[in-house]
């Protein structure tokens, strides 16, 4: 779709939209195009939003209204079960599994992850008119200078100079935000290319719903006031926008801290939930999210602004499942596993959108889509397509925005686990390709190992939601039929139509090492 019949589609018939029609200019253009605002939650899952799960038992009002007022997709995922693989395909429209990183997350020290050459959503954006500001949790590595010119670790972090390949190397113009997860230090604030303070401190670590490693910390450093100062810094950001550049569209791409481990609600937030402290913590990022749904009224900018809250994975197990559960809380909703997982709890995700007057409000669709699709659907509100080499795993979702998807977006979807074990998902059909869970809930891989259950697991998600009867055995001609499917997504470097990429390193679709990979 050419940028003319998208704003014919879109109904966009303001002066501006016409003019930016009919004259090409680029200033005229990124005035009649939307802000994006892009919240990702940390560890939430699909059932803790009241609006998807009528048995929940945490109140989220604000993310209710937004699924009120906007559309609500059933089938949403990540690409990957955690943090930093999700966050990386976000941002490039490409599967993790194809860069350096295979399994696992980075750690607070990590160098940056990302090809400085590489197109994200963010320099693409700003390319086309758009401020861009990210504020929140990184953890997609940063280059820290150092004291010894070693590796950047606990302990020779030259907190004075400037990072490397960090949010504003990538595209952004405004960073604010912490280096990795509220549980991996170093525990420093970094604005733009600069830590707000030095660690200079240091911090013993916990354990619990509370769990954050021990290590160096910044003076003043808390872990409870950084939601609260997250959220002060995007309304902020906001607020900004709105002063000094209001003729220019935003994108603001807005990663939580919460309610990831550290577990840490506010006082005003405890016992909000009557189910206890991640109860508590979710209620505290649907104030969040509120917090900018009405900074957006203020400034009149509402209305045009294409507001999406989602989540990187599936709900932690450091939530206290156990207890949860015996209030009637399901966190994973019905599906089976939870974050780190290849299974639907581990990926399957809430994905909420408001656009006025471009989204019908209240609102279901139940397209198959996947984090990795907003640099496409970013291309075609702006109307220029990407190159080969950007977004070679994206797929617009544009059309099931505005109502007009009649046939399934996404050819295939996908996913990956913890460990790097493999799923790929078309139509009703799933295929997993190793014998476990892939992450954390049973059978953890070696205790499917000693199980000795089968290689691959095949569901049929039309009857077994839950994931609970594998029938490989019953359906050889799908398992190589979606094999066959995946080793070309593998070996075309895309799983997109467009000429071949290269992976970062060689990507086997079987057998991930069987080792412990880092909590993220």
């Amino acid at each position: 779709m050419n940028r003319r019949d998208f704003l014919r589609a879109a109904g966009a018939a303001s002066a501006a939209a016409v003019l930016a029609t009919h004259t090409g200019t680029h200033t005229a253009r990124a005035a009649a195009l939307p802000h994006i605002v892009y919240i990702l939650a940390d560890d939430m899952g699909y059932g803790d939003v009241a609006y998807l799960n009528k048995d929940a038992k945490i109140p989220t009002p604000y993310m209710d209204r937004l699924g009120a007022e906007g559309m609500v997709f059933t089938d949403a995922h990540s690409g990957s079960a955690v943090c930093t693989p999700t966050r990386y395909g976000v941002l490039t429209g490409r599967y993790c599994w194809r860069s350096t990183l295979k399994s696992g997350v980075l750690s607070g020290y990590s160098p940056g992850l990302m090809d400085k050459a590489r197109m994200t959503v963010a320099s693409y954006l700003r390319q086309h008119g758009y401020k861009t500001a990210c504020v929140g949790k990184w953890h997609l590595g940063l280059d820290w200078a150092t004291t010894d010119g070693e590796p950047a670790r606990d302990g020779n972090v030259d907190y004075a100079r400037p990072v490397a390949n960090g949010p504003t190397g990538v595209g952004f113009d405004y960073f604010f935000g912490i280096p990795a997860s509220l549980d991996m230090t170093p525990y420093v604030y970094v604005e733009n290319d600069t830590a707000v303070a030095a660690a200079t401190g240091r911090i013993e670590g916990r354990k619990g719903t509370a769990f954050y490693r021990g290590g160096p910390t910044a003076p003043g450093f808390k872990h409870v006031d950084v939601l609260p100062q997250l959220t002060r810094k995007a309304v902020d950001c906001i607020d900004r926008h709105a002063a000094e550049d209001p003729g220019k569209p935003l994108f603001l791409y807005f990663p939580l801290s919460a309610p990831h481990t550290p577990i840490l609600p506010t006082k005003e937030f405890e016992g909000k939930s009557g189910i206890g402290p991640y109860g508590d913590f979710v209620c505290q990022v649907d104030w969040t999210v509120g917090q900018v749904m009405e900074a957006l009224v203020r400034h009149g900018m509402a209305g045009n602004t294409l507001l999406i809250v989602t989540s990187d994975n599936g709900c932690s197990p450091m939530a206290q499942f156990d207890r949860l559960h015996r209030l009637g809380h399901y966190p994973s909703y019905h599906f089976r596993g939870y974050k780190a997982d290849i299974y639907e709890g581990g990926h399957r995700i809430p994905f909420i959108a408001r656009w006025p007057g471009r989204i019908t409000a209240g609102t279901e669709c139940g397209q198959t889509i996947c984090l990795t699709d907003l640099l496409a659907t970013a291309a075609e509100i702006v109307g220029e397509p990407l190159p080969d080499n950007a977004g070679e795993d994206s797929v617009s979702i544009l059309p099931a925005l505005l109502g007009k998807a009649n046939a399934p977006l996404r050819e295939a979807t996908v996913h990956h686990s913890i460990n790097g074990s493999f799923s790929i998902r078309q139509g009703h059909w799933k295929l997993e390709l190793c014998p476990g869970s892939g992450g954390w809930s049973y059978p953890r891989p070696k205790e499917a190992d000693k199980l000795d259950l089968p290689p691959v697991q095949l569901y049929d998600l039309s009857v077994d939601i839950g994931e609970t009867t594998n029938v490989q055995d019953k359906h050889p001609e799908v398992v190589a039929r979606l094999t066959a499917l995946l080793e070309k997504y593998v070996r075309d470097g895309r799983s997109t139509p467009g000429v071949h990429q290269q992976n970062e390193g060689i990507t086997s679709i079987w057998g991930p090492k069987r080792k412990p990979a880092r909590r993220g």
